[in-house]
């Protein structure tokens, strides 16, 4: 008999999950979690609901899911119901289907949260000893076969 590295876990539609789920396979929800999901794979049952948020690699929805969505490939069926922002590198969406909420790339949210991160502070050269004007600011090249080597660089001494 041969064995197979693939799982697969359902949550049935009579179960009701009060917690975050966590599945290192694909998950099939046909029943109700409340809680964050995080799986391999997700398809979610037409009467199945889902109230936090979904992180996974691929998505197929067709009930109702009241959070954020994070996938790589997310497919949204004309049953879907989805209230949240979705944030994802391959989307289809089937005509029917709701979503109240903003879509995103996730190369345009990844590219948006690292430009409002503030920028790492520039080093700045030690004052010079020898220097007539302690106070003044001094702007000087920075010199060198380096790239942007003719970019100014402003040290403070003092």
């Amino acid at each position: 008999m041969a064995s197979s590295s693939a799982t697969f876990s359902v949550i049935g539609p009579d179960v009701s999950i009060k917690g975050d789920v966590s599945a290192n396979a694909d998950l099939h929800i046909d029943g109700t979690v409340e809680g964050d999901i995080s799986c391999t794979s997700l398809v979610q049952g037409e009467s199945s609901e889902v109230r936090g948020g979904i992180e996974a690699e691929t998505a197929r929805l067709a009930g109702s899911v009241k959070g954020s969505i994070n996938v790589r490939e997310l497919i949204v069926l004309k049953t879907a119901r989805i209230t949240g922002d979705v944030h994802y590198d391959a989307l289809t969406v089937e005509q029917g289907a709701r979503v109240d909420g903003q879509f995103a790339h996730r190369g345009a949210a990844e590219a948006a949260r690292r430009a409002a991160q503030p920028a790492p502070p520039q080093q700045t050269a030690s004052p010079r000893p020898d220097s007539s004007k302690p106070d003044a600011p001094k702007v000087e090249g920075s010199g060198g076969s380096k790239p942007g080597g003719d970019e100014p660089k402003l040290t403070l001494a003092g």
